[in-house]
């Protein structure tokens, strides 16, 4: 992610350590940290209109050589479909690549698939480990703000499976999807 996010910490007392603590306008704080010494308060620094304050790409998955730190790749992750704005009504209908926020990180399989289902806009995607070449990639019910994992079914077909429940504070679709994938 590349964004700028802006922290308070907020001392608690005694009489606040494990109550839910709201800013001013009635908003709970991201991180309250029950029984800790202080909540956290963490805000994006966005326009009026909810955009952040940084041009994009908001959001790259970058592919590195261990061997040697070279980075090999670098893609955009995620489009402007479904970003939710305090200037739009709805979602955004268009999917433009900018690279968006993800809250999650990506799957690497033995095979060479990495599967990334984290981004805003409700998608989860395969890259090819060596290009970052997207090959596959479907619209979720819901956003996959989630890690995928994989398991092998008992059918002996290994299976890529993700939680598509959304994110509240990202403003993507909520839902209670839990969605697998077979591998062939």
């Amino acid at each position: 992610m590349r964004l700028a996010y802006k922290y308070n910490l907020i001392k608690r007392t005694a009489q606040t350590e494990d109550k839910r603590l709201f800013t001013q306008d009635g908003t709970p704080y991201w991180n309250e940290n029950f029984k800790g010494d202080y909540a956290i308060h963490i805000q994006q620094f966005a326009s009026g209109l909810g955009v952040p304050c940084i041009a994009p790409p908001w959001g790259r998955m970058v592919g590195v050589d261990l061997n040697t730190g070279k980075t090999e790749w670098m893609r955009r992750t995620g489009t402007s479909k479904n970003l939710k704005t305090s200037f739009l009504p709805g979602r955004f209908p268009i999917g433009f690549p900018m690279g968006m926020v993800a809250h999650g990180g990506p799957l690497v399989t033995a095979g060479g698939v990495v599967f990334h289902g984290a981004t805003a806009d409700n998608f989860i995607r395969a890259y090819d480990i060596n290009t970052g070449e997207v090959l596959w990639q479907t619209e979720l019910p819901a956003g996959g703000q989630a890690t995928p994992s994989t398991y092998m079914g008992s059918d002996g077909k290994q299976y890529v499976i993700i939680a598509a429940g959304g994110h509240g504070s990202l403003g993507t679709t909520l839902g209670d999807s839990v969605i697998a994938f077979r591998l062939d």
